[in-house]
């Protein structure tokens, strides 16, 4: 095994991650611990080259500080990416490698599942590292996997956001969702239950077409969703949705989705407001799944976990409002108010 640590720039530390025997390639990026460990999932892709893994990496350690910090959580901010490696590979060695590493930190990252992972790998973690939640539930404690409760948050968000933006309830409305894995999916089974209309769209065509025959969607193809005709567009996949091409062709009056670092760049946030489309900030209604892991971590039971979500849409809501009296980007407020948390707790332990 050979982990070679770096500091990139303050506060972010990076650990590099590579083992030639289990296919280990990737990184642990840490963008705060101010507020507690840091912690963020563990994301498996195939990335085309380890610049790119680098740069998501750090984007989303940072994304998870802003996300842990507005939520409430006592965690800092941290992300793993690993490179999925081509043809075949042995998964079980893969995580043992990873886990490892992470118990080589001492704590200074918690990790869970996220994209391409999943309770059994975080199982395997487990074997040789204290600091891995996203376990399968025991003795009433919080646990599992957390896509379900990061649906619920979403779900949620959308219900109050398209009050706000939309002045309507979501029955009759038509929602674009991109991607349909596990949150995704959720997400649409809980909105044609509520009434609404669904486009989807995923690369993945088996999971997209039976999600389609169950709920009744219309099936587009990924490069086409963000400019159907919809009420509400939600990201879904994998991040940077939001650009400028994509914000050309909305037709949506109101953004709400999972995916994390929707924004590909921060002068979206600007073209959003000269288009008039209303932004619920990702990592805002997205800490669902963080919310479950750090019950998890902490010892607390699905009460606590529950608690903590239903705050999630008035903290949207409150957001919403403000910006539209401050006339700032709902981005822009969410930031302001997640670096206030943490600079609170910075004075604090001063």
């Amino acid at each position: 095994m050979v982990i070679r640590p770096a500091r990139l720039a303050p506060p972010l530390e990076c650990v590099r991650l590579y083992d030639l025997e289990s296919g280990l390639d990737g990184f642990i990026a840490i963008h705060s611990t101010t507020l507690g460990p840091g912690a963020g999932g563990c994301r498996l892709w195939p990335y085309p080259d380890m610049r790119d893994a680098l740069g998501d990496a750090m984007r989303l350690a940072e994304g998870m500080s802003y996300k842990n910090a507005l939520a409430g959580l006592p965690l800092g901010g941290a992300k793993a990416v690993l490179r999925r490696p081509e043809g075949a590979f042995d998964r079980v060695a893969l995580f043992r490698a990873f886990g490892r590493a992470v118990e080589r930190l001492g704590g200074l990252y918690v990790t869970a599942e996220d994209v391409g992972t999943g309770v059994a790998d975080m199982q395997e973690v487990a074997h040789v590292s204290r600091h891995v939640a996203g376990l399968p539930r025991a003795d009433g404690r919080a646990g599992g996997d957390p896509s379900p409760w990061t649906a619920q948050g979403v779900f949620e968000s959308m219900r109050v956001a398209a009050e706000f933006a939309l002045g309507r309830d979501l029955a009759g409305l038509t929602v674009a969702v991109q991607g349909t894995g596990n949150v995704g999916a959720d997400l649409c089974r809980r909105l044609a239950d509520a009434g609404a209309n669904l486009v989807i769209a995923d690369p993945d065509p088996v999971r997209r077409d039976r999600l389609a025959a169950i709920l009744g969607a219309r099936v587009v193809d990924a490069a086409a969703i963000a400019g159907v005709d919809a009420d509400i567009f939600a990201p879904c996949a994998l991040g940077g949705a939001l650009n400028r091409d994509s914000v050309r062709r909305l037709k949506a009056k109101l953004i709400c989705g999972a995916a994390n670092n929707q924004l590909a760049s921060p002068d979206i946030a600007a073209l959003l407001i000269e288009r008039g489309i209303v932004y619920a900030p990702d990592y805002v209604v997205n800490a669902g799944g963080i919310i479950n892991v750090s019950a998890e971590y902490l010892g607390e039971d699905e009460g606590a976990v529950a608690s903590r979500i239903a705050a999630i849409a008035p903290r949207v809501l409150a957001l919403l409002e403000r910006s539209a009296r401050e006339g700032r980007s709902p981005a822009l407020v969410a930031d302001a108010m997640a670096e206030a948390a943490i600079a609170g707790a910075e004075r604090a332990a001063a």
